[in-house]
């Protein structure tokens, strides 16, 4: 399929980004979702830890005002009792930050943290008249502490205290989960109602230039979403008014023509000088496929009205195989469908009748290639002509134009074939696809949903 063939189709994908970027979300509704949980799970995060800490300060201030009253007391019960007594009253003395056993001695290093010696200060001051011994560091944590206090007959004492945490209730923590999971099922509402319609907006202009003649948007919602649905429609509706008018001046122009071109057949057959007559035939006919070519193709622009229904591609390949075997052409078919998709049948024979007149005007024979995947199919028509330059590929889409420099109908077409049958795979909701191939030619890649239907 040589000098003149359908550029590619295929959206350029932009380059991903490196590092952590790939981990993001791609869609704005998600991105914006993620940003919003996230920062609700850190505030909430900051704010249980600032509660926890000051309620520990708060325990400490109520443990430090309550030791002095606690300890004095409960050392001088133990003072008063009979030495034989005092073990039965251990266990009633006993707190959650201290306890008491009678006998033992402390071992360990003085307080060498500053909330250790804030700690054993407290306590040494709380046990006053009793004298503090010894103050001993203890290695276990909530800085214990072991204090060595002799009574008035002599008998040791020593306070095994520490510090208590202020325990959370497990009710607390299910509650932050909950409000956290309110807050974000919100944020989604939220995100939702305001991504939504710019999904709607970017869905309607993806198939703008497959259908003119598509659902306007609705226009309700909020005054911003509004406005932009009303530009929108009115936008659609401007793009359709031009167009129509202008397939309606190439119809006009195509029917002026036919008048014409008339005439100059008719006076054809007077004309005495066969050479010139021939010629003459050649300008006509070429005026002619011009005319039926451009108003095709401008009608192409309009989208297709044809209903989408269910077709055996096989049988269609197989009928224009068997067509172009008749007219003497060399084309082969390689691969099935194996069932009945949804198309628009007329519209995907006309891009295959294209694709394979291009490939049998440029090469010797062409080949139609079918794959068939879960739901993508895909029909390849390869030739073994010269192919296309890497740099023109893009611009052989445009209609009108012709790779060849000598601009030679004969030889070049009129440039709108191929245009056409890229329009009409646009209708379709198809991809076409173009590559040199190595060992020479070209493959045209038509690649279509095997399971959905077109857009209606």
């Amino acid at each position: 399929m040589g000098h003149v063939a359908i550029s590619h189709a295929t959206s350029h994908v932009p380059r991903c980004d490196r590092g952590w970027r790939r981990l993001l979300p791609q869609s704005l509704f998600s991105r914006v979702t993620l940003i919003i949980v996230l920062g609700l799970a850190i505030a909430q995060a900051l704010a249980f830890i600032s509660i926890r800490h000051e309620r520990g300060i708060a325990l400490r201030e109520l443990m430090m005002a309550g030791i002095e009253r606690d300890i004095a007391s409960s050392i001088a019960i133990l003072d008063r009792l009979n030495a034989d007594e005092r073990a039965s009253w251990l266990g009633k003395l006993a707190r959650r930050n201290y306890r008491f056993t009678l006998d033992g001695d402390v071992q360990g290093p003085p307080p060498h943290t500053a909330s250790a010696s804030e700690f054993a200060k407290a306590f040494v001051e709380a046990l006053r008249p009793y004298a503090a011994l010894k103050v001993a560091q203890v290695a276990e944590g909530h800085d214990g502490l072991q204090i060595l206090v002799r009574l008035a007959d002599g008998s040791p004492i020593v306070v095994h205290a520490r510090r208590v945490e202020m325990p959370v209730s497990a009710w607390v923590i299910w509650i932050l989960l909950a409000q956290l999971m309110v807050l974000a099922a919100c944020a989604w509402v939220m995100v939702r109602l305001v991504t939504r319609p710019l999904a709607r907006l970017a869905a309607a202009a993806d198939g703008l230039g497959l259908d003119l003649k598509a659902r306007a948007l609705d226009e309700a919602g909020p005054s911003e979403v509004a406005h932009a649905a009303r530009a929108f429609n009115e936008m659609q509706r401007r793009i359709a008014r031009y167009t129509a008018e202008r397939v309606e001046i190439l119809a006009s122009i195509s029917h002026d023509l036919q008048t014409p071109i008339t005439r100059m057949r008719l006076r054809l057959d007077l004309m005495d000088h066969e050479q010139d007559r021939a010629k003459f035939r050649q300008d006509l006919d070429a005026m002619q496929a011009l005319v039926r070519e451009g108003v095709a193709y401008a009608r192409t622009l309009h989208g297709s009205s044809e209903p989408p229904t269910r077709v055996d591609v096989d049988a269609l390949l197989e009928a224009m195989v068997a067509d172009y075997e008749d007219a003497g052409h060399t084309l082969r078919l390689e691969g099935r469908v194996g069932e009945a998709i949804v198309t628009r049948p007329h519209a995907l024979r006309r891009i295959l009748t294209n694709l394979v007149d291009n490939a049998l005007k440029f090469g010797s024979d062409a080949l139609v290639q079918v794959t068939r995947s879960a739901d993508r199919l895909v029909i390849a028509v390869i030739d073994n002509g010269p192919g296309i330059p890497p740099d023109q590929l893009d611009a052989v889409l445009q209609p009108f134009y012709r790779v060849e420099s000598s601009r030679n109908r004969s030889t070049g077409g009129t440039g709108l074939g191929l245009a056409i049958a890229h329009q009409l795979s646009m209708a379709l909701g198809a991809a076409l696809e173009l590559r040199n191939r190595s060992e020479g030619g070209l493959e045209a890649r038509l690649k279509m949903s095997a399971t959905s239907a077109p857009p209606p």
